[in-house]
């Protein structure tokens, strides 16, 4: 009977001991499938560090990313920019400096082959300011801006593109120049130049700004002279130097016989004056070169 008993024990201690390793062996398999043969197998713990692709040429992905362990894919959608040329990456997915597996592969969008066309709306009689901001957000570039006489300064008188004249709903492609003519804020206002010889230099400056003209450079000289010229009946051309006084205009740049604008600036020639000599100095004296 202690026998028999003697071996039911010794079958249960086998029973448990067999179990407790079995068990053993269970947990170990399933730690080592997880935590060694599945890392081992997905590169656990090892990422890529995904470069950045904008401005790549499609001719030249494939390499790029092979060296790298990386692949791509070409998105349907693709986008333009003036600044790349066609079939340069514009997007990417992931994102430059991203942390990535092994062989991921990255999602590209490009730079379409021709530029889509955009409808320029009419910009004449608005700012310059405001001008340039609608031609960013159409993906326009402005170029070169001439000024013409007009008194609205920096309104728009007339858009261009490579030359020739562009109205409002004319298409255009995305990433053109466009150029603008400005107004300069002076007008066309076309006179003959005023004759500011023989006047005071406060003098020519009250009249100069009575006609919108600027003061230029000013001169000063030790004695000037005005010299004319006429012209007799029998054709004769007589010509006569006169001094002028101290402190008087006696010569201008541009002259009298030019036109001048609104806003044009004038220089002067003003004689010095010698306040020892000014009481005995005539206003005019004419010397008669034909004599």
């Amino acid at each position: 009977m202690e026998e028999i008993v003697e071996k039911k024990k010794t079958s249960r201690n086998q029973f448990l001991i067999h179990l407790g390793l079995a068990i053993v062996t269970i947990i170990f398999l399933v730690y080592a499938t997880f935590n060694i043969y599945f890392p081992y197998i997905t590169n656990h713990g090892e990422s890529l560090t995904v470069p950045n692709l904008e401005g790549k040429q499609l001719e030249d992905l494939e390499e790029f990313l092979e060296d790298r362990d990386l692949r791509y894919e070409v998105e349907p959608d693709s986008g333009y920019s003036a600044k790349y040329p066609p079939l340069a990456v514009l997007k990417q997915f992931p994102l430059p400096n991203a942390k990535v597996k092994e062989n991921r592969k990255i999602y590209v969008t490009l730079n379409a082959v021709n530029p889509p066309m955009v409808k320029l709306p009419s910009l004449k009689g608005r700012s310059l300011k405001n001008a340039q901001l609608e031609l960013r957000s159409l993906g326009l570039a402005m170029g070169e801006i001439r000024y013409k006489p007009d008194f609205a300064l920096n309104t728009i008188l007339a858009q261009y593109h490579e030359g020739d004249l562009i109205k409002e709903g004319d298409e255009i492609a995305k990433g053109s120049t466009i150029d603008f003519e400005v107004g300069d804020g002076l007008g066309n206002q076309n006179f003959q130049m005023l004759n500011l010889k023989n006047l005071s230099l406060d003098e020519a400056i009250f009249v100069m700004r009575g006609y919108g003209l600027k003061v230029g450079d000013i001169y000063y000289e030790k004695e000037g002279y005005i010299v004319t010229e006429k012209e007799k009946p029998d054709g004769e051309i007589i010509t006569k130097k006169e001094k002028v006084m101290g402190g008087l205009v006696f010569k201008q740049n541009p002259n009298s016989e030019s036109s001048a604008r609104i806003g044009q600036s004038v220089d002067l020639w003003v004689v010095e004056i010698d306040s020892a000599k000014i009481k005995n100095i005539p206003s005019l004296d004419v010397v008669d070169e034909e004599q």
